[in-house]
């Protein structure tokens, strides 16, 4: 006996890990057999229109993915971006997620995202994409994460961003041209240089 569309959205959830109403249709399936997935215990939602295996063991990151395919075009930056690779001491409850200054704000009740707007280069340079739990994650890198957290030490505290310029320069995370360059993109460089002369 094949594999009934029931059986065979439950085997996309699971290689996926994730998945929205949107990834369903576009393969063709009709959404009651989420609703039956989710009568039967085996699957849960997760947040509005995504779904995942009710099974599944949640990694550390699963809020990124989460987020990630909520808000496609959106990056992880600032204090998630720093836990995500692992510099300074951070542990933000919400995800730290920038979108472009132009974007309409979605409205998510899971998980819990912090926006911020950025624009022009600060939105597009320093993205890297790691696939966390099948999902494609947009997250900026270590030295374009500290230029942003110099740039936004008015939401989250110098302190943090001068541990995570001093940890990232002696953990060669990132060369000083580097952060020199994103410096610049974030226009910080007046704010950040004396910490990076100071740091040798």
């Amino acid at each position: 006996m094949g594999q009934t569309d029931q059986d065979k959205v439950l085997q996309m959830i699971r290689d996926g890990g994730i998945v929205g109403l949107r990834d369903l249709r576009e393969r063709g399936f009709h959404p009651e057999n989420l609703r039956r997935l989710m009568v039967e215990g085996l699957i849960v939602r997760v947040a509005r229109g995504v779904y995942a295996p009710a099974d599944a063991e949640p990694t550390s990151n699963h809020s990124f993915a989460q987020a990630a395919k909520l808000v496609p075009r959106g990056v992880v930056c600032l204090l998630s971006a720093l836990r995500f690779h692992e510099v300074g001491t951070q542990s933000p409850f919400e995800v730290w997620l920038a979108i472009d200054r132009r974007a309409r704000k979605p409205r998510l009740q899971s998980p819990l995202i912090r926006f911020v707007r950025f624009s022009g280069p600060a939105m597009t340079q320093g993205v890297q994409e790691h696939i966390l739990e099948g999902i494609s994650v947009r997250i900026y890198n270590v030295a374009k994460t500290v230029a942003d957290c110099f740039k936004y030490r008015n939401k989250i505290g110098l302190d943090v961003a001068i541990e995570a310029l001093r940890e990232g320069l002696r953990d060669r995370r990132f060369t000083r041209d580097e952060l020199w360059r994103y410096a610049k993109v974030c226009r910080v460089t007046t704010v950040i240089r004396p910490y990076m002369e100071a740091t040798v």
